[in-house]
């Protein structure tokens, strides 16, 4: 295997914890996971998908609104201290108050110098049952987009939007080397034995997809553990992990214990496999136009 560059290897750091029903204990948690991760090399972290507190879209519940806050925001400007100390990138999952009656499920995207580079909010929100987020997040206005960070070029999705290929390629066509999805997504305990295999196995496959179709890394911060706000709850499936150019699996966390993923990345491998395996080359784009439709009839 070709040796790295020094330019052009990075590392990436990954947070897979369970949260409490305590947002002040979680968001400490997830700092001193940061520090840990930051400790083995990480320069670019990801949080899992709104660390700070559990998955309250399991009911439709107007007190969980108070959970929000604006960015920037204490959070976020912790995180950008927390940045600029360590000279880290980080990407944190927020539960963001744009104004009274319209909140997001929002990433922030802090350079290694404390900068807020900007901000993604979650295009895609899914209404399914304890999945209830159409509730409380007002889909994203943004659009998809890449930041060049210090390190490295990444783009940011969010959960659900790790169904759609359309995102990821939107995404990966601006240049982005690395996309990062921080997830909370887990079993209706139920449905297990019956269908969790194949779901669990269908979200790692399509991810890994976006990876082998666009050339570049994928890394998927996923939260664990068993979380009751409705009926049995959510069994959340940990198994966060970070899939290379060509979608094998680089790393892998556990399905049942928090976890840290530390993972050394040589970006050169983009160039490399977009070259090799050229299907940006060789899109059709000029026979694509459909594709911003509902449906073809």
């Amino acid at each position: 295997m070709r040796k790295a560059s020094p330019d052009a290897e990075v590392k990436i750091g990954l947070m897979q914890l369970a949260c409490s029903a305590n947002p002040a204990e979680n968001l400490k948690r997830t700092f001193q996971a940061m520090e840990r991760v930051v400790k083995q090399g990480a320069q670019i972290i990801c949080t899992q998908e709104l660390f700070r507190s559990q998955y309250f879209c399991q009911v439709e519940d107007h007190d969980a609104f108070k959970l929000a806050e604006t960015i920037p925001g204490p959070t976020t400007e912790r995180l950008q201290k927390f940045a600029r100390k360590h000279q880290v990138v980080v990407v944190g999952s927020l539960f963001e108050k744009r104004a009274p009656g319209l909140y997001h499920n929002t990433a922030v995207i802090i350079d290694a110098d404390g900068q807020l580079l900007g901000s993604y909010r979650k295009m895609h929100i899914p209404d399914d049952p304890l999945f209830y987020e159409k509730f409380y997040f007002t889909p994203g206005d943004l659009g998809f987009r890449t930041w060049q960070t210090r390190y490295a070029r990444i783009g940011v999705l969010i959960c659900w939007d790790q169904w759609y290929p359309e995102a990821a390629r939107l995404t990966a066509m601006q240049g982005a080397q690395i996309l990062f999805y921080p997830t909370a997504i887990g079993w209706h305990p139920s449905e297990k034995a019956k269908y969790g295999e194949p779901q669990h196995g269908a979200w790692e496959v399509i991810q890994r997809s976006h990876a082998v179709a666009n050339g570049c890394y994928v890394a998927v911060p996923n939260r664990v553990g068993h979380e009751v706000i409705s009926g049995d709850g959510i069994e959340f499936w940990g198994q966060s992990f970070v899939a290379g150019t060509s979608g094998q699996i680089l790393a892998k966390a556990s399905p049942d214990r928090e976890e840290n993923l530390v993972v050394s990345l040589d970006l050169e491998e983009v160039d490399t496999t977009r070259t090799h395996w050229p299907f940006l080359r060789d899109r059709r784009i000029d026979a694509y136009g459909d594709i911003t439709r509902r449906l073809i009839d």
